[in-house]
């Protein structure tokens, strides 16, 4: 009867509170006679000494000899737009937590790993990438780490150093070959190409010293692994901050490096190989990482528009790259969609459909899945595609946002420069001032300029001739740097 469910239902209440109430307790009795090994609490100390109080923090699970370390990461080094691009809330530290055996600690089995942010959990899919990222590195490191060999290779680093951080055996380090001797020069080649040399006794102008500074070639590789100097918990801290803003330059599936002629680009993506296309799309590996389901009417319908502008272009075999790896929906095991397999009448085909249904539609995101599945089972695997391999951020424009001479309400922002790239030019910009100018490119381009940068096509195939030159007219030694012919680039 009611009144005798409701007396169950106040009933289990008052027992799921007592419940609450014993498991407190037992929480409080337990966490003080809870042993933590030495170097747990040093690790910990470690990273609130040298990043914050908040930095590090532990939770404990009663009488289970189980504690979750969360480790927070500020998110506040990217760049506004790049987190925007990314999903992160910059606000927010970003949450690295792991779980360990509180007695055993590093003698224990490797701790499992989960990255995110509190209020964010379902925007930031790029923590998947990182989680995995992080995990892979676990799993390496975890083979060589124990509690002793921890505290020695400690002791033995600070055995270099003096209290004040000088270096106690500069000698030592010479006859090492660690430090070059003043005869050395270098040849250092800038972002531009240039070529300059620099030899330890000589001085760096600005410009050098900050081409040296910001140039691939000066850059301490982000897989570099961390010292151990401050214990294992900043080594995997710190390991989390360089791979962090670098995450768009590595395949979210296989973490090998991307291989762009333009370098890398904003957003990260999946990579070409095969492996990695069957198992993001397939086995949805590493899928949220890329995930746009917050992705504007209006922007779907850009990235459609150029990719259809490409496919029908009459230089679609030069200008339409990449060409769409997409997997079969109805044989999971081939390829529907292949570069190594061009098939441009088919492709048309999938794309109308998907001009079609978004014509058609209104509704929901799955209801225009399934009524491009009725109509062709490879429009909305093509349409994934199309945006999951963008690789810059692309937003609309609010009206206040807009230029007026423009005349149309259709203006976005694109973003495409990585992190790096960012930092640089901000750096160069506050050295020399930057200056405002306007390039345009036919639509056509668009579906490569979004996926591979901007390139200058002057003299290459993609270069677009004003008058009927098939190809560079031969230069002299003299005319290297003179243009002396009407040409349209990209």
């Amino acid at each position: 009867t009611r009144q005798e469910s409701q007396q169950w239902a106040e009933s289990q209440t008052d027992e799921d509170s007592d419940s609450e109430d014993i498991l407190c307790g037992i929480t409080e009795t337990c966490t003080s006679d809870l042993t933590h090994h030495p170097q747990l609490e040093a690790d910990i100390e470690a990273v609130r000494t040298l990043y914050s109080d908040t930095a590090a923090s532990i939770r404990e699970y009663g009488s289970i000899d189980d504690v979750d370390v969360d480790l927070n990461v500020n998110a506040n080094v990217l760049e506004e737009e790049v987190a925007k691009a990314w999903r992160i809330n910059p606000s927010e530290p970003i949450v690295i937590r792991l779980n360990f055996s509180p007695s055993l600690y590093l003698d224990g089995p490797a701790p499992s790993v989960e990255v995110f942010q509190p209020s964010n959990t379902d925007n930031f899919s790029l923590s998947k990438q990182l989680q995995n990222v992080l995990t892979v590195f676990l799993s390496h490191e975890w083979q060589q780490l124990t509690n002793e060999n921890v505290v020695v290779r400690q002791k033995r680093r600070h055995s270099w150093f003096r209290p004040s951080g000088t270096i106690k055996k500069f000698r030592q380090l010479c006859s090492m070959n660690c430090f070059t001797s003043h005869t050395t020069s270098y040849a250092i080649k800038n972002p531009t190409g240039e070529l300059f040399t620099y030899t330890p006794s000589g001085k760096l102008s600005t410009k050098q010293l900050m081409e040296l500074l910001f140039s691939s070639q000066a850059i301490r590789h982000c897989k570099t692994t961390p010292t151990l100097q401050h214990g294992f918990l900043v080594q995997l801290m710190r390991y989390a901050e360089q791979r962090l803003p670098t995450l768009n330059e590595y395949c979210v599936v296989c973490d090998e490096r991307h291989v762009f002629q333009n370098g890398p680009m904003l957003k990260p993506a999946v990579c070409t190989r095969e492996l990695c296309v069957f198992s993001f799309y397939t086995l949805g590996v590493m899928s949220g990482a890329t995930e746009e389901v917050a992705t504007g009417a209006e922007v779907v319908d850009l990235l459609v528009a150029m990719c259809r502008a490409a496919l029908q272009s009459s230089r679609k075999s030069i200008i339409f790259e990449p060409f769409p790896s997409v997997v079969d929906p109805c044989n999971p095991k081939t390829l529907a969609f292949s570069p190594k397999r061009k098939s441009y009448d088919r492709l048309q085909k999938a794309l109308d459909s998907v001009l079609l249904i978004r014509r058609m539609s209104q509704g929901p995101y799955s209801e225009i899945k399934n009524q491009m599945d009725k109509i062709d089972p490879l429009a909305h695997p093509l349409l994934q595609w199309i945006l999951a391999s963008n690789r810059s951020h692309i937003v609309k424009l609010p009206l206040n946002g807009q230029l007026k001479f423009m005349h149309t309400p259709h203006q976005f922002l694109l973003i495409s420069s990585p992190p790096s790239k960012e930092a640089r030019f901000q750096t160069a910009k506050k050295l020399y001032g930057s200056t405002f100018a306007f390039h345009g490119s036919h639509i056509e381009n668009w579906h490569s300029i979004l996926r591979n940068g901007l390139i200058n096509a002057s003299c290459t195939k993609l270069q677009r001739w004003v008058k009927d030159d098939t190809k560079c007219p031969p230069k002299k030694n003299s005319e290297r740097n003179t243009t002396n012919y009407t040409k349209s680039n990209r």
